[in-house]
């Protein structure tokens, strides 16, 4: 195993990588992009970039990093934080089910920060580089994610295993040998936040995944690692445990398994609200005649709860709220993200007028996917009821291009500029030419809107 995930790290490149993988990792860039720069707009982003500017500069003899739509200089590790937290901060990146968590949020930050620190010591760095790292990045998280949860008894973050991608993503790009790999990736599983994801659930506040710590941790991994500092092994890698989870790494990809949001929350409570977005359509409802609601959902999804969310970030992590918003709104998007909707008066009557309660076989089936139906009670008695339901977004049941492009720019019109949202996603598109600008790219993604 240990051959075999170095030869994967340190000796893949762009032209080994299958075409359906490409286009995964290109919908993941534009997508993770566009979540960053509406998250740039955030107040957990505002917090934590002020904190990595004053407290993890970089030092004069080394280059600096930048981050991600905020323009300011620090060290790499500095600006993984502050783009981490910048994604985290707005529910709406890729991710897998069966990982329970995401590693875009984690991964391209962590390995812009280091691409940025490179090109600015005046090594090249190509696009082909940076997509071949973001690959391995992505690979190595979710497999190390999967590993984790079959062998540890709590639920952690996606912060305590995209520590352990980043780190391989970043042994990469400086050019570690295998020993150096080993230890780079031992370090930052070690030092990885084994953060628990239901406290955050039931108690929802500027955590989130734990990414803001564990894209740092995966950057500084790397870079000690390369001072000769040691670390291996990586339990989640190298044991006998993790085996079977790292068997036919380079011939079947986990990669394929990403999924995309179509909303602004967590996607555990997705389900539920393209079902009842579906049943208002279908009849043709509006919310003044729904007297109540009922999902029935897996076990995860019914401690997201949520029914008065006091703040966006409890909000993101609820269930009956973005139920509600759909079932009065129809849709979820950036004006629903704004504090005054928690106020919302009629919101707020279907919020407490729906409940949730655990179906045992969801909670079974819920393991690749996320399961729901629902309910709803009419004020002239109907009962309507859903089929089960499964999010859209998933590899079987994909957003098309045309839907991730219009997920962008919904994120980036008015945030960006209509003009530089397109020369986003135009160089995304053409970031494996050879005579793409990689450096303009970083230009157009660090500086602030």
């Amino acid at each position: 195993m240990k051959k075999a995930f170095g030869e994967f790290v340190l000796n893949l490149g762009y032209e080994d990588i299958p075409a359906e993988v490409l286009k995964t990792m290109h919908r993941s860039l534009l997508d993770t992009i566009g979540v960053a720069a509406i998250g740039s707009q955030s107040e957990i982003s505002a917090i934590v970039k002020k904190f990595t500017a004053a407290h993890m500069p970089c030092a004069e003899t080394t280059p600096a990093a930048h981050m991600l739509f905020g323009g300011q200089k620090t060290s790499p590790m500095g600006a993984a934080m502050a783009g981490a937290f910048t994604i985290d901060s707005i529910d709406a990146h890729d991710g897998y089910s069966a990982v329970k968590g995401h590693a875009g949020s984690a991964v391209l930050p962590g390995v812009l920060a280091i691409i940025d620190a490179l090109v600015n010591a005046g090594q090249p760095v190509s696009g082909r580089d940076l997509i071949a790292a973001l690959t391995i990045g992505y690979e190595v998280s979710y497999r190390s994610g999967l590993t984790l949860h079959a062998t540890t008894p709590d639920y952690h973050t996606s912060g305590a295993w995209t520590a352990v991608g980043v780190a391989a993503a970043g042994a990469r790009l400086l050019g570690l040998n295998e020993s150096q790999l080993r230890h780079a990736v031992g370090i930052a599983e070690y030092h990885g936040p084994r953060s628990q994801m239901l406290r955050c659930i039931d108690h929802p506040t500027m955590l989130r995944d734990g990414v803001g710590w564990g894209a740092p941790t995966g950057v500084s991994a790397a870079y000690l690692a390369a001072e000769g500092f040691t670390g291996a092994p990586a339990i989640t890698v190298d044991s006998d445990e993790a085996a079977p989870f790292w068997s036919d790494l380079g011939t079947r990809w986990e990669i394929s398994n990403t999924h995309y949001k179509a909303y602004p929350v967590c996607r555990w409570a997705h389900p539920a609200i393209d079902a009842v977005s579906d049943l208002m359509t279908e009849h043709n409802l509006t919310s003044s005649q729904i007297e109540r609601a009922q999902i029935s959902t897996f076990h995860y999804a019914t401690r997201l709860a949520g029914h008065a969310p006091e703040s966006i970030d409890e909000l993101t992590y609820a269930l009956a709220y973005p139920f509600a918003i759909m079932a009065v709104r129809g849709k979820i998007g950036l004006e629903e993200l704004q504090p005054s909707v928690l106020a919302d008066p009629e919101i707020q009557r279907i919020s407490r007028a729906t409940s949730i309660k655990e179906s045992a076989h969801y909670t079974k089936i819920s393991t690749r996917k996320r399961w729901a139906d629902v309910t709803l009670y009419l004020t002239d008695g109907t009962e309507l009821k859903s089929q089960p339901y499964t999010p859209r977004g998933d590899p079987d049941n994909a957003l098309s291009d045309e839907e991730i492009s219009a997920k962008f720019h919904l994120f980036t019109d008015n945030t960006l500029g209509k003009a530089r949202a397109d020369s986003i996603e135009a160089m995304v598109t053409k970031s494996a030419d050879d005579d793409f600008d990689l450096a303009a790219l970083l230009d157009l993604v660090f500086a602030a809107p």
